[in-house]
């Protein structure tokens, strides 16, 4: 789907909040995305922003993605929402930072400084422009992925990601140049979740996605040697 595909593989958005003064202020920002697809952002306290989403929650995040030509002929997501700070410490908090870090490395320096917030985004609705005439007004429910029964899988993303990377770096970078078109580099996979996984090399990131969802750590080796194997013969076609 276009409207979670805009927001699991965007690095960056346009973050909009409230001031005191009850005026809106926009600033970019750096993101990631839960499990369950709900952004994921890192704040300081000494950043005008993270001030006013601690008094008035309220946010809205603009997703997009660039293109060459008229930039409102490309896709883009507005999606609006309450900010949760979460605890450092909780299970979330780890997931949180774990997830955070593996999208944005450099953030590594500074993110257990005490004055910065892991935030967790509730998506309350979004509006989603896919191009001219396609414009359409969406719930949480068609941005999150469903986590039921899929606790098992969440579980074990860490010990996943860390197996292919270790173990099998050649069939990620199959994933990247043969399944999600990328030129050849230092892939790594960042994420999984029940939809598809994330890769990224040098910057550079891809969403991939599963033939079909998946809740449990062997459906996901499953789902990942079909991958491979597809990326293979795709190769071997070329």
């Amino acid at each position: 789907m276009l409207a979670r595909q805009l927001i699991r593989a965007s690095p960056f958005a346009s973050l909009a909040t409230l001031g005191a003064d009850g005026f809106p202020l926009a600033s970019l920002i750096s993101v990631a995305t839960g499990p369950d697809g709900a952004p994921l952002l890192l704040v300081s306290r000494l950043s005008g922003h993270t001030g006013n989403l601690l008094a008035r929650p309220r946010l809205s995040l603009l997703f997009a993605r660039p293109g060459k030509g008229d930039p409102l002929a490309h896709p883009r997501i507005s999606v609006a929402g309450e900010a949760e700070a979460l605890d450092r410490d909780s299970a979330a908090g780890e997931q949180a930072r774990r997830r955070f870090l593996a999208r944005q490395p450099k953030a590594q320096l500074y993110v257990d400084f005490p004055d910065f917030l892991l935030v967790r985004v509730a998506i309350r609705s979004a509006s989603l422009n896919g191009g001219f005439g396609k414009a359409y007004e969406l719930t949480a429910e068609d941005l999150l992925t469903q986590l039921d029964e899929a606790e098992a899988l969440v579980a074990a993303e860490a010990e996943i990601l860390a197996h292919m990377n270790e173990d099998h770096a050649d069939a990620v970078g199959l994933y990247a140049t043969a399944v999600a078109g990328c030129a050849a580099g230092p892939w790594r996979m960042l994420s999984l979740d029940p939809d598809g996984f994330e890769i990224g090399a040098q910057g550079a990131l891809a969403r991939i996605a599963f033939p079909a969802r998946v809740t449990t750590p062997e459906a996901a080796r499953i789902a990942l040697i079909g991958l491979a194997r597809a990326a293979r013969s795709a190769q071997g076609a070329a």
